[in-house]
């Protein structure tokens, strides 16, 4: 199948052009677009269109700490928390990611919540304690943490692959969380909700991303063993496995020609997600809708893996 297949009210954005940025990458340069908050729904005839995602109080007063969610998926999550009545939410970005942030809290200020952003840069364990510590000083409250900063860096050669690079990746996308999910759990009390994005390279690996795989199976084991260990408190940990979704992340890290077309031929719809279409998740595992259920994995990933979670 080819792009000219694909029939999706996202016409316009759904199939990125070839394009390349530099890590970390911004949303507000990926070509030609991306959508947080619109649905795509279907009619009795099987034809698309979209609708904005509509709140219902189901977050209403909580406070929430989002990392990464400047851009991509994290950016689509907390704008639907704020929908929620969320009163306050903290992101946690890189100080180049500055731009995408800013506009980000214009998003959830327009939304009726109040955002509080703290650059920084996770891979330092004292910037981790600082993210937690100014929220707690803001809202009071922790309600809900979203450990969803990563980075990837392909390598198609593994005897290629620079170890320096690796211990970074794994840096970034698992022992970071260890930190920042240590420092906020003093805060979280019972039918709190932790929120951990890994990835559907987990379960089926990757050929160009060995180590960004084996950071995001680790979190599917963080998620795990952390259940277990907080289900007698009353504290919910689950996570969100996506597949291939447009967004700054994956211009930074691939080559132009890898780009253009990303996810073109995926068994669902034909075509790459976009970050509205996993928010919604993030919003059920936040939210009293998942009261009974933790350390479990939710698959968005256009059928590109089929199994158990």
């Amino acid at each position: 199948m080819s792009s000219e297949d694909i029939i999706t009210a996202y016409k316009n954005i759904a199939v990125p052009s070839k394009q390349e940025q530099n890590l970390p990458g911004l949303d507000k340069d990926i070509e030609p677009g991306i959508e947080y908050t619109k649905q795509e729904i279907w009619d009795d005839e099987g034809r698309p269109s979209l609708r904005e995602y509509v709140g219902s109080g189901k977050l209403k007063g909580k406070t929430a700490i989002v990392t990464g969610a400047d851009s991509g998926i994290g950016r689509s999550a907390v704008i639907l928390f704020a929908r929620e009545g969320a009163r306050g939410i903290t992101i946690a970005h890189l100080p180049e990611e500055k731009e995408d942030a800013e506009s980000a809290k214009i998003d959830l200020e327009k939304e009726g919540a109040k955002c509080l952003l703290v650059p920084c840069n996770l891979m330092e364990e004292a910037d981790c304690k600082a993210v937690v510590d100014a929220h707690v000083r803001v809202f009071g409250t922790l309600n809900i943490l979203v450990n969803n900063a990563s980075k990837q860096i392909l390598t198609k050669n593994f005897e290629e692959i620079d170890l320096e690079k690796v211990k970074s990746t794994f840096n970034s996308n698992i022992l970071q969380m260890f930190a920042v999910t240590k420092y906020a759990l003093p805060h979280m009390k019972r039918g709190s909700s932790i929120i951990n994005t890994t990835s559907v390279t987990a379960y089926k690996g990757s050929a160009s991303l060995v180590d960004y795989s084996s950071t995001k199976g680790a979190i599917v084991t963080f998620t795990r063993s952390l259940a277990v260990q907080l289900a007698p408190k009353g504290i919910r940990v689950n996570a969100i496995a996506p597949g291939p979704v447009v967004t700054a992340l994956q211009a930074a890290s691939r080559d132009a020609e890898d780009m253009e077309g990303l996810g073109v031929g995926l068994p669902l719809h034909n075509r790459a997600a976009q970050p509205a279409e996993l928010g919604p998740a993030y919003v059920f595992l936040a939210s009293s809708d998942s009261n009974a259920m933790t350390g479990a994995v939710l698959h968005i990933n256009s059928g590109q893996h089929i199994g158990g979670s």
